[in-house]
């Protein structure tokens, strides 16, 4: 038996990328499987490779929406509730669309608050609520914004929350660095050590049989970037000037 055999998994963001990875992950360890993201169709054709994997479509970035969602869920507490979905458009601050830098904080940082708040409530005890933050979130970057700003607010979110919840709820962070997706295909730079959705997708599995809040890769890059936010401002800006 493997170690997520039977075990009742919400994946928010399932759609594509790390999410979809993840969710033909788990349906091969025998999960039972509920998939949420906009597109419904895309669920519904997942949901069939996944065994009859429950969809429940919704737009996390819309006020109320995962609150009804959740109700519309069995009653039976999950063992977990992973949420990969977010917005990218990557852009110099002076350049920022108002109304796209609103959509972004609505569904990367707001909708994450929404999952925070009331997902422990339906996690048996012991159960794990996975967010994505990003490497992007450890220090600014040319061009990062405002994607990297919500990442860095995730990133304290999830801290907070394993601080206020655990050991009822066992919170991890998950922090990539650059993962073969339709949001990176937006990049016109050479992105360093850039992994596939499905190797992002055996780290997090690996990382979630683990021990440590923080699941990150690919290392090589990850902890590179963690070095260059552990600088003083005087040498890690003179650093980041350099970027993008």
């Amino acid at each position: 038996m493997t170690h997520f055999a039977g075990k009742r998994i919400w994946v928010i963001g399932a759609s594509s990328g790390i999410g979809e990875a993840l969710a033909r992950s788990f349906a091969a360890e025998g999960a039972r499987l509920i998939l949420s993201a906009r597109d419904e169709a895309a669920l519904n054709r997942l949901a069939e490779e996944c065994g009859g994997a429950k969809v429940i479509a919704f737009d996390l970035g819309q006020p109320g929406a995962l609150a009804d969602a959740i109700t519309r869920l069995d009653p039976d507490l999950l063992d977990a509730v992973i949420c990969t979905a977010a917005m990218y458009e990557p852009t110099r601050i002076a350049d920022i669309d108002p109304a796209v830098a609103e959509q972004l904080v609505r569904v990367n940082l707001l909708g994450m608050f929404e999952v925070g708040r009331l997902c422990p409530k339906i996690l048996r005890d012991g159960g794990q609520l996975v967010l994505f933050g990003s490497v992007a979130g450890y220090i600014g970057l040319r061009g990062g914004q405002p994607y990297s700003a919500t990442k860095a607010a995730v990133n304290n979110l999830t801290e907070t929350l394993a601080a206020e919840l655990s050991p009822k709820i066992d919170v991890r962070l998950v922090c990539p660095g650059f993962v073969r997706s339709r949001l990176t295909e937006k990049n016109d730079f050479k992105m360093p050590a850039i992994i596939s959705a499905e190797e992002a997708a055996g780290h997090v599995l690996q990382g979630m049989r683990g021990r440590a809040f923080e699941i990150h890769f690919p290392k090589r890059f990850t902890l590179a970037v963690k070095l260059l936010r552990l600088l003083p401002y005087s040498l890690s800006l003179r650093l980041t000037r350099r970027f993008g």
